[in-house]
C-alpha cells in the first residue's frame, strides 16, 4: 500500500465511524427546569434514601421490574407543605438510556413526569406531552399495561413500555421505601 492509499483511507475511516454511529442524544430540561415544571414554586429538598435488599426484592415483585439502584435520586417537593416526591430515573429505551423525571403526590398518584434526556435515534415523540399527560393521575391501583394505560408510540414501543414499567416501578418504591408527608 502507498502512503497516498494510507492517507486516504486514514481520512475516510473516521468519517465512516462517524455516519455509523450516529449521535442522537437530545437534552431537552435540567434537573431544575424539570422540577419548576412539575412542581411549580416550589421548594426542593434532597432526600437520601437507601434501599435495603429486602426494600429492592420487594419493589421487583411488585412491580415487576427490576430496581438498579439503591440510592435512587429523590427530593421532596414543598411549597407551604409536603407536595410530594420529584425523582429522577432512567430506563432503557431500545438501546440506550432515556432519563426522566416523575412528580408524585404523597397519595400514590402520578403527578406528572418530564423526559430530561433521550438518547435513541427513533421515538422521541415520548416527550410530547399528549403522550406524558396520559400518566397524569396514575395510582398503582391501574393496571400498567401499554395501549391500555398509556398509547404505544408506533417505532417507540420499548421505550413506551418501559418509561410505563418505570413510572409504576416509582410507585412501588414510594410506597415500600418513603416516609409519609
Amino acid at each position: 500500500m502507498t502512503a497516498r492509499n494510507l492517507l486516504g483511507l486514514m481520512l475516510i475511516a473516521p468519517a465512516a465511524l462517524a455516519v455509523a454511529a450516529p449521535a442522537s442524544a437530545k437534552d431537552y430540561l435540567t434537573i431544575a427546569q424539570a422540577q419548576q415544571v412539575l412542581f411549580p414554586g416550589a421548594t426542593f429538598a434532597p432526600t437520601a434514601v437507601t434501599l435495603t435488599p429486602d426494600q429492592i426484592k420487594r419493589i421487583r415483585k411488585q412491580s415487576g421490574v427490576r430496581q438498579r439502584e439503591d440510592k435512587p435520586r429523590i427530593w421532596r417537593a414543598m411549597k407551604g407543605g409536603n407536595l410530594g416526591w420529584f425523582i429522577i430515573d432512567e430506563v432503557v429505551g431500545k438501546h440506550e438510556f432515556i432519563t426522566y423525571a416523575a412528580a408524585l403526590s404523597p397519595s400514590g398518584r402520578v403527578i406528572g413526569i418530564e423526559i430530561l434526556s433521550y438518547r435513541e435515534t427513533h421515538g422521541g415523540e415520548i416527550r410530547e406531552a399528549a403522550w406524558r399527560a396520559k400518566f397524569r393521575g396514575k395510582t398503582l391501583a391501574d393496571p400498567f399495561k401499554l395501549d391500555r394505560d398509556v398509547p404505544n408510540i408506533s417505532g417507540a414501543t420499548l421505550s413506551c413500555r418501559n418509561v410505563l414499567d418505570g413510572v409504576k416501578r416509582l410507585l412501588v418504591m414510594q410506597q415500600v421505601a418513603l416516609p409519609a408527608l
